[in-house]
């Protein structure tokens, strides 16, 4: 038989136990999936401060546990993945699956903005709440959690430099499809539609003279390896990179994590974007430490580029007019949110 004192701490025991197993049972378990590597800046830069974030302010309530390297499946199948719940948070890139999410294509178009932030606040204004928040996210039941438009991307091939227009003359470029096709196509150039990790094999093997990236994505997917030349300060589009919840995992949350999610997105976005254009120019040193040459565009070019590319805009959004999408609209739209104050 227990004594008294034995058998309070037998008591306390039990209790303790039990008071253990009901805060185990109120931590929710999200699974979030993307195809960056381990240890990519994207992730380290916006995915991961934004889940710390969410799980400090609930106080452990929230728990992520991150699956990279496409360990859930392809970066091409993150939108499905996500909706059918294999994970409940995804990295649904729009340009990955420009089928169904064409107006988010509006922050890819070139020359639209000179820098990662400028390019994140329009388009985090227009997904969150306007016209690609209703075309693109609602459509797909899903929601916008965090999001960051990178910096201009660049041309840079493995042979040839890029200095003239000529130069473009059916070269093999990697796109993202959608937007940057177009652009291509009418630089003279061949888009080849492929996701990111892709590239380096295809460029080792022949299948690609070059890329479209952000210097960051050079070194990330080691291309700066394969490739030697790169233009400078062009700018022949951009890409979206974006976390999306599934809404049947968005409405199981209560509405105090809802809010602690959309305010901890906007602080991230915010931080992210300041980042990535921060370390444009360390980048930059890299690739020419591993011996990428950059080449400035002549004015000449420059001039050609611009006469160019100004109307791939309308171009792309009287295409998505013809198919009921509002593209005007849009394009409309996004360039007023460029021009809007910062917050």
């Amino acid at each position: 038989m227990l004594k008294a004192p034995s058998r309070l701490a037998a008591a306390l025991l039990v209790a303790c136990a039990g008071l253990g197993s009901a805060r185990a049972a109120d931590v929710t378990h999200l699974r979030v999936a993307d195809s960056f590597p381990s240890g990519h800046y994207l992730s380290r830069l916006l995915l991961k401060p934004w889940m710390d974030e969410v799980t400090k302010r609930t106080n452990g309530a929230i728990v992520f546990d991150y699956f990279p390297g496409q360990q859930l499946g392809k970066a091409a199948d993150m939108l499905a993945l996500t909706q059918n719940g294999v994970a409940d948070i995804g990295y649904v890139a729009p340009a990955y699956v420009s089928d169904k999410m064409p107006t988010s294509e509006v922050a890819m178009l070139p020359g639209s903005f000179a820098n990662s932030c400028e390019g994140t606040r329009a388009y985090w204004k227009v997904a969150r709440d306007g016209l690609v928040a209703k075309q693109d996210y609602a459509p797909n039941r899903i929601r916008l959690l965090i999001a960051v438009a990178l910096p201009p991307y660049q041309i840079l091939t493995a042979k040839t430099p890029v200095t003239k227009l000529e130069d473009l003359k059916g070269l093999k470029l990697r796109s993202t499809g959608g937007a940057q096709d177009l652009t291509l196509r009418t630089l003279g150039a061949v888009p080849v539609r492929m996701a990111a990790p892709d590239t380096y094999e295809s460029l080792s093997r022949g299948t690609l003279d070059g890329v479209v990236f952000p210097l960051d994505s050079v070194v990330s997917y080691n291309v700066e390896k394969l490739v030697k030349h790169s233009t400078e300060k062009a700018n022949f589009s951009s890409f979206i990179v974006a976390y999306s919840i599934s809404d049947n995992a968005w409405k199981k949350l209560t509405p105090e994590v809802q809010k602690i999610m959309q305010e901890a997105g906007d602080a991230t976005v915010k931080s992210a974007c300041a980042a990535v254009d921060q370390q444009d120019a360390e980048i930059k040193k890299k690739l020419q430490d591993a011996g990428v040459a950059f080449e400035p565009l002549t004015p000449a070019f420059s001039a050609q580029l611009t006469d160019l590319l100004k109307n791939v805009a309308n171009e792309w959004a009287t295409g998505l007019d013809g198919r009921g999408k509002q593209g005007t609209a849009v394009l409309k739209e996004f360039r007023e949110a460029l021009g809007a104050p910062a917050n």
